[in-house]
């Protein structure tokens, strides 16, 4: 049996297991790493996530899986909530969905719909700021590739500056209502990434506790 962790990461922690040197915030701490969420040495991340960016990570003991997930040939759809800065034009959509021009390329076509704000979605720390005169958006995307900062790098070559990011899907496996640091484990038939983590036995969620 392969094992797959699901962590909801929080905004600003990095996603790697130690910090980097001299890495810390503006008020002089270390930066948090997966390692204050999850301590498993035999686990390895399937699909990084930004600094800034919050939402599903997935890790994995398989290693035949976990290229399934992440190779550029395996094609994996991965969704995200976007709140962009202003109210898209049905032209702005449509030049995400056709492709971005961005410096390393064409994106390939992606799946864009405006969204209503989510309900439920735990409160980000700190907030956006809010402005009153300044509309915002909701955005789900769905994306096949992973180039770096790839969909905030969409959004703002068309004029809509990402202010939130939240990864809710990869593949087949969903956040849901996962809270903000906590895990979920799943226990998969060995190299298997096509199955559906709500279908799979939950072995263990646990918040992290150090």
């Amino acid at each position: 049996m392969a094992r797959i962790v699901l962590l909801n990461k929080p905004f600003q922690v990095l996603c790697q297991f130690r910090a980097e040197a001299g890495a810390a915030t503006t008020y002089g701490e270390s930066r948090l790493t997966l390692a204050h969420f999850v301590d498993d040495p035999a686990l390895r991340i399937a699909g990084r996530l930004d600094y800034d960016s919050e939402g599903l990570v997935l890790l994995t003991d398989d290693g035949i899986l976990n290229a399934r997930l992440t190779q550029p040939d395996s094609r994996t759809f991965k969704t995200y909530w976007v709140q962009v800065d202003g109210v898209p034009s049905e032209s702005q959509l449509q030049t995400l969905r056709g492709g971005v021009l961005l410096k390393d390329g064409m994106t390939l076509p992606a799946r864009v719909a405006v969204m209503d704000e989510p309900k439920g979605i735990w409160p980000r720390n700190p907030p956006i700021r809010y402005r009153a005169s300044l509309p915002t958006s909701w955005l789900s995307i769905e994306i096949c590739e992973g180039r770096n900062r790839q969909v905030r790098r969409m959004t703002a070559a068309v004029g809509l500056p990402t202010l939130r990011l939240i990864r809710m899907r990869i593949g087949d496996f969903e956040l849901n209502t996962l809270p903000p640091g906590e895990t979920r484990t799943l226990e998969l038939p060995a190299h298997r990434s096509t199955l559906k983590a709500e279908n799979s036995p939950e072995t263990s969620s646990r918040s992290s506790t150090r």
